[in-house]
């Protein structure tokens, strides 16, 4: 399910696949004939015979067309060039811990959200909005966003997040006082590191602390009042969600 997939997830993915296919067009390019030279535009300067393009070609033809590989820069380009074609490159540092908040992989299939707006000709400001979320438990990571982390596991991703209702849906601490927004929004993604039933008792009292701390009104995905009624109904969806990730379980681990 692509449509909840983060930007940076789904350029991650352009980018490896891009790369796969790229390598496989280094390593036929290396390999040409001597006379073969680069693409010039017209078939007379390779006597009628197609030449591939090179790798540098590829992804910067891409990224000014907006192609997923947009997001590589330059300096990674050359790396990934030297790396292909077996030249000595630089020692690179090792990547650093993930940030807090970070989901171990991005595959899920269900989303449950809530949404908490200010009142009626109101918004909440920044400061207001980080002074809640450290009260109600939440921490700052992952995306520039809020998030409730598995006690002494945060290897294991969010249980929730919060985002701003307002694009790009980010908090943006350099400016967080001059933030003001209508609403954020309460999202867990599914399966995540406990039950959906477990995800959903901690996030709905979460919500309802900030909205209390806030002043706001909480709804549901449709943005509607959340009111016991529907909180039933999603408790019982849940549910039935966590049996059939149980029945999965236990065929696969026959």
């Amino acid at each position: 399910m692509f449509e909840g997939l983060s930007d940076t997830a789904m350029l991650r993915i352009a980018i490896g696949i891009a790369a796969l296919v790229l390598f496989a067009v280094i390593i036929f390019t290396s390999r040409r004939k001597p006379g073969q030279g680069r693409r010039a535009g017209k078939a007379a300067d390779t006597g009628g015979a197609r030449t591939e393009p090179t790798l540098r070609e590829l992804l910067e033809a891409d990224a000014n067309t907006g192609g997923g590989a947009a997001g590589v820069e330059q300096s990674e380009l050359d790396l990934l060039e030297k790396t292909l074609a077996g030249e000595p490159v630089p020692e690179r540092k090792p990547a650093g811990p993930r940030a807090p908040g970070a989901r171990p992989d991005e595959n899920f299939d269900k989303v449950v959200s809530l949404f908490l707006a200010a009142r009626a000709g109101q918004v909440f400001h920044g400061p207001d909005l980080v002074v809640a979320a450290e009260k109600a438990g939440l921490v700052y990571g992952h995306m520039n966003i809020f998030h409730r982390l598995v006690d002494n596991h945060p290897e294991q991703g969010p249980v929730f997040s919060v985002a701003n209702l307002v694009k790009p849906g980010h908090f943006d601490m350099a400016g967080i006082q001059d933030l003001r927004t209508p609403g954020i929004s309460f999202f867990m993604a599914l399966p995540g590191p406990l039950p959906a039933l477990d995800a959903w008792d901690a996030m709905l009292p979460t919500a309802q602390r900030m909205a209390e701390l806030l002043d706001g009104v909480l709804l549901d995905e449709e943005r509607n009042a959340l009111g016991r009624q529907r909180i039933a109904h999603i408790r019982e969806d849940l549910r039935n969600y966590d049996r059939k990730q149980s029945k999965w379980d236990l065929r696969t681990t026959r």
